[in-house]
């Protein structure tokens, strides 16, 4: 069984069908990509635990699993817990989707991270953001994909109450993070841990939109960051990882380098979206890291052996703002050697909106080169030859 059948989900749901497993798909969208794929397409809400292990006895799954998407971990969590199925344990899931309990779970293992508060009502949000010098980042304790996440460096009363009703509007369960600005370059971590040992595959370069929300506009494998700190973010990934208790699955950790050094932004319990791990991973160093976690989830000890040594990228498509009236150079972007994928998520009819969510971009481009460099400039290649006309206005990329 396979929580989710997003866009993000497909491969997983392929790569199981071709491991010759018979796949449940579930996903409250009845219109979800991935049900054409599975065998058998449950329209339920991934976090509605009381069905999902409703419909896991009805079928009576052998295991099951989601990637690239945080709360539903905990489904995962609690329903393999009451079907005796190799999975994380539910305080480690309930740990990795809080970002209050998992900075909490951080500081009292001496992970380096942020300066941080936790708050629930606007009073407490007022005097924690005023307590702290400079710039502040709030964002809701229970969310992903930049939502409700934005950047304080004017603390004026309008933009105090901004974040917070933004924050607010994005939280399941009303509570509210306040961090230091961390300043400096940012990456993830991908990495399956066996038995308790994790396994690092792979550095990866981000590019955001920068403040107030810091949406992913990009990533790239492997990292440019030098030999030296490229250890200090695996040693303090392992240390963070051990932290939380994920001793068997995925884990993308995110880390910011500061002047103090690396420090852990978030961790999440599964593979990395945006097509970090179904794409980027195994372009870049041939490893299947979907393959290996339905293998864990299943019971079994994948292998973990680098099999390339590549670069790869993805960039995502910005639009100017409006009703998307025409999208011209898909067929040359595609024809653009070393071009992997080219991709739409928004199409003619639709409207292009400033990107304040991950949720917000209307396509990328994913690159493979001899190295990464190569690679990110074949993406740059991609994005140029298309041309998106919106309303009466035509934007280059």
């Amino acid at each position: 069984m396979i929580l989710g059948a997003s866009i993000l989900q497909v491969p997983a749901i392929k790569k199981a069908k071709e491991m010759g497993f018979q796949v449940i798909a579930v996903d409250k969208d009845i219109n979800a990509v991935g049900f054409e794929f599975a065998d058998i397409k449950l329209v339920i809400s991934t976090i509605d635990t009381p069905r999902v292990l409703e419909a896991a006895k009805k079928y009576q799954i052998d295991s099951i699993m989601t990637v690239a998407s945080d709360l539903p971990m905990r489904t995962v969590a609690k329903v393999a817990q009451k079907l005796s199925l190799k999975s994380i344990s539910i305080e480690t899931s309930m740990i990795a989707t809080n970002k209050g309990l998992m900075r909490d779970c951080l500081k009292d293992n001496s992970v380096p991270i942020p300066y941080f508060t936790r708050v629930g009502g606007y009073d407490d949000f007022l005097k924690s953001v005023l307590y702290f010098n400079g710039k502040v980042i709030t964002k809701p304790a229970d969310n992903s994909g930049s939502r409700g996440v934005y950047l304080i460096d004017n603390k004026s009363d309008s933009n105090i109450e901004f974040a917070f009703n933004y924050a607010k509007e994005n939280s399941r369960n009303g509570e509210i993070l306040i961090e230091e600005f961390m300043e400096g370059p940012e990456v993830s971590v991908e990495s399956i841990s066996i038995d308790g040992k994790v396994n690092i595959i792979a550095i990866t370069d981000k590019l955001t939109t920068g403040a107030p929300g810091f949406v992913e506009m990009g990533h790239s494998q492997p990292s440019m960051l030098n030999r030296e700190i490229k250890k200090e973010i695996e040693i303090i990934t392992r240390k963070a990882i051990q932290a939380i208790g994920l001793n068997d699955g995925p884990a993308h950790t995110e880390i910011i380098i500061t002047n103090e050094g690396p420090k852990i932004v978030e961790i999440g319990a599964r593979l990395g979206g945006d097509n970090i791990s179904s794409h980027l991973v195994p372009l870049s160093t041939g490893i299947d890291m979907i393959k290996a976690c339905i293998e864990i989830a299943s019971g079994e000890a994948p292998v973990i052996k680098k099999k390339l040594s590549k670069g790869s990228a993805i960039r995502y498509i910005k639009a100017p703002k409006g009703k998307i009236k025409e999208i011209q150079g898909i067929n040359k972007a595609t024809k653009i050697n070393g071009v992997n994928k080219v991709v739409l998520l928004k199409n003619v009819g639709e409207y292009s909106v400033n990107i304040e969510s991950s949720l917000d971009r209307i396509g990328y481009i994913i690159a493979q080169a001899s190295d990464v460099e190569k690679a990110i400039k074949i993406c740059e290649e991609a994005i140029n030859s298309i041309f998106i006309s919106v309303e009466n206005q035509v934007e280059h990329q």
